[in-house]
Order: C-alpha cells, then sequence, then structure tokens
C-alpha cells in the first residue's frame, strides 16, 4: 500500500474524529446524555488521562506525556508504513492508528484533554466513553493482532 494512500486513510479518520467532537461539543452541554438506543447514549465528558481515564488525575504533567507518545508513536508508524508497503493489511491497521492518535494528540495539545461522548452500556454497567479515534485504534490494534497471526502462519 503506497504511503500516500495510507496518509489518506489516517487524514480521513483524523477529520472524521474531529469534525464528530466538534459536533458533539457544539451541540451538547458537559456532562449532558442523549439516549440514542436501550444500550448507547451520547454524553459530552472530557479525559484528561490515557485509556479508562489513566492518570486523568494527575497534576498536568500527563498532557504532554501522552502527547509525547502520541507524537513518537506516529512518527515510528509512519516508518514503518514506508518499511512495509506490500503488507497491505498491516499498513491498513497502522493507518487507523496514526489517525487515531492524531486526533487524540490533536485535543491533547489544544484542549488539555481529549473529547470523548460515544457511551454503550448494559443496564447500569457504563463503558467508558470514547470517541472515533478510540475506536480507529481499537480496529487497528485488531487488524494487526490478525495480521500477526497471518504473518506467522505464512512464515511456517
Amino acid at each position: 500500500m503506497k504511503l500516500s494512500h495510507c496518509l489518506v486513510i489516517a487524514f480521513i479518520v483524523l477529520v472524521i474524529d474531529l469534525a464528530t467532537k466538534y459536533w458533539v461539543e457544539s451541540s451538547l452541554n458537559y456532562g449532558q446524555q442523549i439516549p440514542i438506543t436501550s444500550f448507547f447514549n451520547l454524553v459530552l465528558t472530557y479525559n484528561a488521562g490515557a485509556a479508562f481515564s489513566f492518570l486523568s488525575d494527575a497534576s498536568g504533567w500527563q498532557r504532554w506525556f501522552l502527547s509525547g507518545i502520541a507524537l513518537t508513536a506516529s512518527i515510528i508508524i509512519i516508518i514503518l508504513l514506508r518499511k512495509y508497503p506490500e503488507n497491505t493489511l498491516f499498513c491498513l491497521a497502522l493507518s487507523l492508528v496514526l489517525g487515531g492518535a492524531l486526533g487524540n494528540l490533536w485535543d491533547r495539545i489544544t484542549l488539555g484533554h481529549v473529547v470523548d461522548f460515544l457511551d454503550f452500556y448494559i443496564g447500569n454497567y457504563h463503558w467508558p466513553a470514547f470517541n472515533i479515534a478510540d475506536s480507529a485504534i481499537f480496529i487497528g490494534a485488531i487488524l494487526l493482532i490478525v495480521d500477526s497471526f497471518r504473518t506467522n502462519k505464512n512464515q511456517k
């Protein structure tokens, strides 16, 4: 997969992520929930930490620490995309992770927190709210796992 195609995929993820976050922030007040189904709400919440609000209660240093990790990961991903263009699934997975990482990085740098708004739940148990960037990172990670099994199987 050409690097330019990978960067277009990452850019599309980034644009969709930022557009949905902008829409939610302009449509809801912080903490407001809008029930959509019996298992899904739209909700506006902010996460100053990482996944599952890890480090969200820290004194502020986590903003730059997590931004540094995202920036470093993005550079490494671009290097890997250039190095393995023949592996389409691997490149697609990394493109999704890159777009998601850049979306959350943008939030951290410009807002100091990540905007989350997708709230899935069963009964009274709510999964931590997340966003399109998180979804792209998750799907990319799953594709990387699938690709690793495929790659290992082909090497035997």
